[in-house]
């Protein structure tokens, strides 16, 4: 990823996916922490199992798409929904993985490793470019939202892997993904990495780190957690993302511009 090359390209008002603000980072989070407890919450509180709650979110998340694909530009509402449920689905097919298919947290850590390596490939030598400043295009957007699935899937898959197989405990495993978020700042301003090696390098990381979030909060306090439940969890996360993105959908302020940016 260091070793992409940045590009002049012209950033129209059609792209599909917010600018990338301080309200992007925190909405991001936000929506990991929720994929992590609310996936827990269908899952344990509902009754849905886990593969009952896989084909009722699988589903959901489906249709949230169908409608992001149809908006002709950005719309806060449509994308942050997506998000949310792609951050539940992604959890969902890690834990069955591990669960029902006995799969260990090792072999899909770096089963989606290698899966998002591939789909930056192929993303790459298609358009030449990985820049969601871009992504204004039915092609673009299907390599977006399959590259953001195995992001969360793999940050599912990592952030239980230091938590629970290395047994470090959620808030030492929250503050190691803190300190590689860091870490990655950085080396952008270092200017070892370029802006969209460490687009990509963060929002990978983001995703076991708002996970770790989750459980630190829901757990029990036996359990190394805070034990606010996943229900309380949940409901403040879902209400914190409602009132981010109701804000960003009457004030524009994350809306892409004209303007040329490096790509």
């Amino acid at each position: 990823m260091s070793t992409l090359t940045s590009s002049s390209a012209v950033r129209t008002a059609f792209v599909k996916v917010p600018e990338i603000t301080a309200y992007f980072w925190i909405i991001k989070v936000l929506s990991t922490t929720v994929g992590e407890t609310f996936a827990d919450y269908l899952t344990n509180n509902i009754g849905l199992g886990e593969w009952g709650t896989l084909g009722v979110m699988t589903a959901a998340f489906f249709a949230a798409l169908i409608w992001q694909f149809r908006c002709s530009t950005y719309f806060a509402p449509a994308y942050w929904l997506t998000v949310v449920l792609i951050s539940v689905t992604g959890t969902l097919i890690t834990d069955n993985m591990s669960d029902n298919l006995h799969i260990s947290l090792v072999t899909s850590t770096i089963g989606f490793s290698i899966a998002l390596a591939i789909t930056f490939i192929a993303w790459y030598r298609v358009e030449g470019t990985l820049s969601i400043h871009t992504v204004d295009n039915f092609r673009r957007e299907t390599f977006y939202w399959l590259t953001i699935l195995f992001t969360f899937a793999l940050g599912t898959a990592a952030g239980d892997l230091f938590s629970e197989k290395f047994a470090l405990g959620y808030f030492t495993t929250l503050c190691v993904f803190v300190a590689c978020v860091l870490v990655v700042a950085a080396a952008w301003r270092l200017k070892w990495i370029n802006a969209i090696a460490a687009f990509w390098a963060t929002y990978v990381i983001t995703r076991p780190l708002g996970a770790s979030v989750g459980d630190f909060l829901s757990q029990p306090k036996n359990a190394s957690g805070e034990g606010l439940g996943t229900t309380v969890t949940s409901l403040i996360f879902l209400a914190l993302i409602l009132l981010f993105v109701t804000f960003l959908a009457l004030t524009k302020r994350d809306a892409p511009k004209d303007e040329v940016v490096a790509a």
